[in-house]
């Protein structure tokens, strides 16, 4: 009878380690959701930044990824991971103390705003690719759906929670002054990683030159069709998708004149959403296979983001709310299973560079995505430019559907290096 129940327990309730890196991230994303609404805020209202600056101004924040991940992955994969996380976060509470600072002195500029985004950006290459070789390590194979679940909602219902508040904080005290936020919660995530106790798995000895283990984690990164599908589903969506999100705050503020509350609320509703499919993925992926669910999650979510193009001021905002909380749920399934997968086929000693290499092409989108939603925004107007991007966000699905994975029922049956075809004869 024990041994039926022990199981059942939650495993935050079970596992000491994963719950430090559970609490170090979540309290981390609930500061970084305040943020992500304070820079614009900053950009549009304190500093009167152009519509190119503001939609830019998303994109720096992730271009570290781009120009950066792959070196840092190395990195990552040679260093013991929790010092990594350690620093990553002190660094960004310095450079992060300097926009207040700046701001109660009134010698801040849209350059700094830039620069911070930038640095605040790189620190989270660091923090994250090291946060995500360790959950492997953390927990068993077996329980990564469970732990990617359980990290995806309560980030997503951080964040949510962020969000909503940053809006009325931004009102309240000032875009520049609601940053103290995250410089709170980052001193409160640096002590809950301190409190890790983990054997880490031993790191990879890099005898050979840096170039070449940034090319090892881009070849095995594109080593199978399952990788390379859940590399081009995540990439698509994330360039269509960050052109939407940058320009989101252009609609809100200057096109159909609403506050900054309205703009919490929405990517609030995101968040809530992504909180539910964190949650329930489980229980998805057990009744309609991991596979099923990660091909058409995707398509809803689409339709979530065409909601923005009907919303009208007033209570039409409502529409998306209803949307962005549709498109949260729906991606955070595509997401966990994805993650899943890469964790439960990957060697513990690349994971830092297949975190780098796949993330450079997944989330350097964003950084792109957000300069070329400032230069349509510039060039065709705020309209045209959300709805280019929302037609590019429909390559995501497309890809999920008829790319190499479309008959296969569960993910997890795939072994490390297998294609799917073979798999698809074992269902």
């Amino acid at each position: 009878m024990t041994d039926t129940l022990v199981p059942q327990k939650s495993l935050l309730v079970r596992n000491r380690n994963f719950r430090a890196l559970w609490l170090s991230s979540t309290v981390g994303v609930l500061g970084t959701a305040v943020t992500s609404i304070a820079f614009p805020v900053i950009a549009v209202i304190e500093l009167q930044a152009s519509d190119f600056a503001v939609a830019a101004l998303a994109g720096m924040t992730f271009l570290p990824w781009l120009l950066l991940g792959l070196p840092v992955g190395v990195w990552v994969d040679r260093w013991p991971r929790k010092p990594v996380i350690i620093w990553s976060l002190i660094a960004r509470i310095l450079v992060l103390a300097t926009l207040p600072v700046a701001f109660w002195f009134g010698i801040m500029s849209i350059a700094q705003l830039f620069i911070v985004s930038f640095l605040v950006g790189l620190s989270a290459v660091f923090f994250t690719l090291a946060d995500q070789a360790l959950i492997p390590q953390a927990v068993s194979k077996d329980e990564l759906v469970e732990g990617n679940g359980l990290m995806t909602a309560s980030s997503a219902s951080a964040d949510a929670a962020g969000r909503g508040l940053a809006g009325w904080l931004t009102v309240a005290f000032g875009a520049s002054n609601s940053l103290l936020v995250q410089i709170a919660t980052s001193v409160a995530s640096l002590f809950a990683i301190s409190s890790l106790k983990l054997k880490e798995a031993q790191p990879h000895q890099g005898e050979r030159r840096i170039f070449r283990e940034m090319k090892d984690g881009l070849r095995y990164t594109f080593s199978t069709g399952p990788l390379r599908a859940i590399l081009f589903n995540a990439a698509l969506w994330n360039l269509g998708g960050s052109m939407v999100a940058s320009l989101l705050v252009l609609l809100v503020l200057r096109t159909l004149n609403e506050s900054e509350i309205w703009l919490g609320v929405l990517l609030a509703a995101a968040s809530v959403g992504g909180a539910l499919g964190g949650i329930t993925v489980k229980g998805a992926t057990d009744r309609f296979g991991s596979g099923p669910v990660w091909r058409y999650s995707m398509v809803p979510g689409v339709l979530g983001y065409a909601s923005l193009l009907v919303m009208t001021p007033g209570y039409g905002m409502l529409w998306g709310v209803l949307g962005l909380f549709l498109m949260g749920v729906c991606v955070a399934w595509n997401i966990v299973v994805g993650a899943a997968f890469r964790q439960r086929v990957c060697p513990p000693t690349m994971m830092g560079r297949l975190g780098a290499a796949s993330r450079m092409v997944s989330w350097g989108m964003l950084g792109i995505a957000s300069i070329l939603g400032g230069i349509l925004a510039e060039l065709v107007g705020i309209w045209t430019a959300i709805l280019i991007g929302v037609i590019l966000t429909a390559g995501a699905p497309l890809v999920a559907i008829f790319g190499p994975l479309r008959r296969v029922e569960r993910l997890e049956d795939l072994e490390p290096g297998q294609e799917p075809g073979a798999a698809a004869k074992e269902v």
